[in-house]
Parts: structure tokens; sequence; C-alpha cells
């Protein structure tokens, strides 16, 4: 899929030269992925204490 954007030059390029990649589209699309994986990791953090606990987990159990 083809799509023209305006993006900030200047960014682009930090982002260019901070990830190591060769092209504008690498960049682009290292940097949508990474922005997914967060959005999706603070769905995930959301959910901490709000699952019931299993009374009869024994986390010591598994550090011997």
């Amino acid at each position: 899929m083809s799509t023209n954007l305006s993006i900030d030059s200047d960014l682009l390029n930090e982002a260019l030269l901070i990830s190591g990649l060769n092209t504008n589209k690498d960049t682009v699309n290292q940097a949508l992925m990474e922005f997914v994986q967060r959005r999706k990791q603070r769905e995930i953090t959301a959910l901490f204490g709000s699952l019931p606990q299993d009374s009869g987990y024994d986390y010591k159990k598994g550090r011997k």
C-alpha cells in the first residue's frame, strides 16, 4: 500500500541515524512497529491487579 505523508524531515533524519537502518521506509516501519508494541504493553500493564489471585500458588516453590 502506497501512502503519501508529510513527515518532519529533521525528525525522520534523526530517527534514521538512531535506528541505523538504511531507508526512510524501514525507519518509518520500525517506528510504527515499536509504537504498536508499546500501546499493547500499556494494555497489558493496565490489567495488573485487576485479575483474581490464585491463593494456592506458591511462588517460592520455583526458586529451588
